[in-house]
C-alpha cells in the first residue's frame, strides 16, 4: 500500500470518529434547572411624584395705600402669631379718625339737643330721627376710620415662616400690594395623581381599614423620617389623566420641608396570592414576555405571559402560568423550542431565597 492510500484511509476514520462524537454529543441532553413559580402573600411599594404644600401658606398684602415706615422681619425668619411685620406710615390715618370722631361727638350733641326740644314738641319726631340716623352714620365713619388705622399695622395671622419681602422701606405701595407670603410647614401635604385602576384598588384594600400610612422620598433620595397619613381623596377623576388626586399629610416638626417642594408618595401595597417567578425566567420578543415551560417529557415550550407587577428581581405573573408549571430558571437563552432536556428540579422557594442572597452579595 502507498504513502497516499494510507494516508487517505487514515483521514476517512478520523472523519469517521469525529462524525460520530459529533452525532452523539448533539443527541445528549443538556441539564438545566427548572422551578415553579411561587404562590404566595406579598407586598410592594409604589412611588408616586408629589407636590408638597404647607398647611397654611397664605398672600399678606396691603389693605391701604401709603409708604412703608417700618419692616419688622427678615426673609427666612420665623414669626409667632400676631407679631407685627409692616408698618405703612399711620399719620393721614390718625388724622382721618379724629376727623370721624369729632364728627361723631358732634352727632352726638345734636342728637341731644333735638331730643330735648323733642321732648317739649318743639320740633318734630321726624327730625329727631334724623339726628339720629346722622349720628349712627357718624359712628360708621369712625368705625371705617379705625379699621384703616389698624390695616397700618401687618401682622402675622398665625406662626410660620417668611417668604420673599417685596418691596423696602420707604417704598410707595398700592392697597392689594403683595408684601410677602407666609407658610405654616409644622405639617405639610402631599399631593399626587393615582389611577383610576390604582384608585379602586386602594379602596378595596383600605375600605375597612380606614386611613392607611405613607413615606415620603424626597429630592436626594433620602426618606423623609416621619410617617405620613392618607387623608383625603378628591371628588372627581381628571378626564383628560384619567386620575384622581390623593392628599397626604405628614409631620415636619424640623421645618426640613417647603411649600413648593416635590417628592415621591410611597405606599405600601398588600397583594394575596401573588403568583412570583424570577424575573431571570423570561425573555422578551416584541415586546412580549415569554416562559420555557418544561413538560411531563423533558421537552420546553415557549409560553407568553402576562405580568401584573414588576419587584425588584421578580415578576407578579398575571396570566399564562399556574404554580403547577415547570419552567426553565436556567440556560434560557442555551435552549430552544421543543428541545429536550434534562432536568434538576428547584423548589419555587429556594430558587427565589437564592436570588435574595444574589441580590444582598
Amino acid at each position: 500500500m502507498n504513502k497516499t492510500a494510507l494516508l487517505t484511509g487514515l483521514c476517512a476514520v478520523l472523519n469517521f470518529a469525529a462524525c460520530t462524537s459529533k452525532k452523539e454529543e448533539k443527541s445528549e441532553p443538556g441539564k438545566f434547572t427548572v422551578t415553579s413559580p411561587l404562590l404566595t402573600d406579598t407586598s410592594f411599594t409604589k412611588e408616586y411624584v408629589a407636590e408638597i404644600q404647607s398647611i397654611q401658606n397664605i398672600e399678606l398684602r396691603a389693605k391701604v395705600d401709603g409708604y412703608i415706615e417700618t419692616i419688622n422681619v427678615d426673609e427666612g425668619q420665623h414669626v409667632n402669631a400676631g407679631q407685627l411685620l409692616f408698618t405703612i406710615r399711620p399719620k393721614e390715618y390718625e388724622a382721618e379718625l379724629l376727623k370721624a370722631k369729632a364728627e361723631t361727638e358732634a352727632a352726638e350733641l345734636e342728637v341731644q339737643n333735638v331730643k330735648a326740644l323733642a321732648e317739649k314738641n318743639i320740633v318734630s319726631k321726624t327730625e329727631l330721627a334724623m339726628a339720629t340716623a346722622k349720628l349712627n352714620a357718624a359712628k360708621a365713619g369712625q368705625a371705617i376710620a379705625e379699621l384703616h388705622l389698624s390695616y397700618t399695622e401687618v401682622k402675622a395671622p398665625f406662626e410660620g415662616v417668611i417668604d420673599r419681602i417685596h418691596f423696602k422701606t420707604g417704598s410707595l405701595i398700592d392697597e392689594g400690594s403683595l408684601l410677602t407670603s407666609l407658610s405654616n410647614n409644622k405639617e405639610v401635604y402631599a399631593y399626587f395623581n393615582v389611577s383610576e385602576l390604582e384608585y379602586l384598588d386602594y379602596k378595596t384594600r383600605t375600605g375597612k381599614e380606614g386611613q392607611s400610612t405613607a413615606g415620603l422620598l424626597l429630592a436626594n433620595n433620602q426618606l423623609h423620617k416621619y410617617k405620613g397619613v392618607i387623608e383625603t381623596i378628591e371628588g372627581e377623576f381628571d378626564r383628560e389623566m384619567g386620575s384622581i388626586a390623593f392628599r397626604a399629610k405628614f409631620p415636619n416638626p424640623e421645618l426640613l420641608l417647603k411649600h413648593g417642594e416635590t417628592g415621591k408618595v410611597q405606599l405600601q401595597v398588600e397583594m394575596k396570592d401573588a403568583l412570583l417567578i424570577p424575573q431571570k425566567t423570561t425573555y422578551e420578543i416584541q415586546d412580549k414576555i415569554y416562559v420555557y415551560v418544561v413538560d411531563a417529557n423533558n421537552t420546553v415550550k415557549s409560553r407568553n405571559i402576562t405580568i401584573k407587577q414588576k419587584l425588584s428581581n421578580l415578576y407578579v405573573v398575571a396570566s399564562g402560568l399556574s404554580a403547577s408549571d415547570k419552567i426553565l430558571l436556567e440556560g434560557v437563552q442555551s435552549v430552544k423550542e421543543d428541545d429536550r432536556i434534562q432536568s434538576e428540579y428547584i423548589p419555587a422557594k429556594q430558587a427565589i431565597e437564592q436570588l435574595q442572597l444574589i441580590k444582598q452579595q
